[in-house]
C-alpha cells in the first residue's frame, strides 16, 4: 500500500479490526510503545520479531492508521508483494512520515532487494522519517548479503512478539466478536479453538464467516450452529 490518498476515508485505507487498541497481548506496554512510534515520539527505527500469527501485520498496519490519525503521511508495503524489485516499490515512499515495511524474509539475501532496502533506509534516517520492520527472526539470522544493512537493522529498537497461548486467542476473538455485535457463545470459542486449528488469521477469517451465517439464519454462535453451518474442510 502505497502513501495514503488524503481523498479516501481512513477505514478504507486500513482494516477497521487492525488498530492497536484491538491489538491483545500479554505485553500491556506494546500499545502505548507502538502508539508513541506512530506519532514520531519513539525514535526512527523499529524492529518487530516474531513468529507467523504472533500480530506483526497487525501492528504494522494498526501504526500506520495510527500515524495518519495524528495527520502524518505512512505508507505500508507487504515485502512478498515486492520481491525482485523493491527498489522500484520503495520508490514512492521516501517523502512519507512513517513506511511499514512487512516481512524482511522475504526479500533477504537478494542482493539488488538488499541493496535498495539499504539506500532506503539511509535516505529514510537522514530525512528524520520512521521505518517499523517486522521480521520472523532477528537480523542476525536473516541471510543478508549486505553486512551494513545488517547492521543499520541491527540499531533499530527491537520487539519481540510472542505466541499467544489457547485463553489468549480466545479472548482475541471475544474481542472481535463483540466489536461487531456478534452473540458467541464462550463453549463455542473453546469449540473453535479445539477443532478449527489455533492460526489467529484463520480463525478471524472463519469468525466473519460466521458473522454473515449468524445474521442470515437470525440465530447466535452456539455449538450447535457450529456443528450445523461448518464443513469438515473448515475444521482439523
Amino acid at each position: 500500500m502505497a502513501a495514503s490518498s488524503p481523498q479516501l476515508p481512513l477505514a478504507l485505507r486500513y482494516p477497521p479490526d487492525q488498530r492497536l487498541e484491538t491489538f491483545f497481548s500479554g505485553d500491556a506496554a506494546l500499545p502505548a510503545q507502538l502508539h508513541a512510534f506512530a506519532r514520531g515520539q519513539g525514535g526512527a527505527g523499529l524492529l518487530l520479531v516474531g513468529a507467523a500469527g504472533t500480530g506483526k501485520t497487525h501492528l504494522a498496519l494498526a501504526a500506520c492508521a495510527e500515524a495518519d490519525a495524528a495527520g502524518r503521511r505512512a505508507g505500508y508495503l507487504p515485502l512478498a508483494s515486492a520481491a525482485g524489485r523493491l527498489g522500484e516499490a520503495l520508490e514512492s515512499l521516501h517523502a512519507l512520515d512513517l513506511v511499514a515495511l512487512d516481512g524482511l524474509d522475504a526479500v533477504a539475501g537478494g542482493h539488488d532487494d538488499d541493496v535498495a532496502l539499504f539506500h532506503f533506509h539511509n535516505r529514510m534516517h537522514d530525512a528524520g522519517r520512521a521505518l517499523l520492520y517486522t521480521a520472523r527472526v532477528a537480523p542476525d539470522a536473516l541471510p543478508l548479503v549486505l553486512p551494513d544493512l545488517r547492521s543499520r537493522l541491527a540499531q533499530c529498537t527491537r520487539v519481540g512478539l510472542a505466541r499467544l497461548d489457547d485463553a489468549g486467542r480466545g479472548e482475541v476473538l471475544r474481542l472481535r466478536a463483540r466489536r461487531r455485535g456478534l452473540q458467541v457463545d464462550d463453549a463455542a470459542i473453546d469449540w473453535l479453538l479445539r477443532r478449527a486449528g489455533r492460526d489467529l488469521s484463520a480463525l478471524a477469517a472463519l469468525l466473519d464467516r460466521l458473522d454473515q451465517a449468524s445474521l442470515a439464519a437470525q440465530r447466535r454462535i452456539t455449538v450447535p450452529f457450529l456443528r450445523e453451518v461448518l464443513d469438515p474442510h473448515d475444521l482439523r
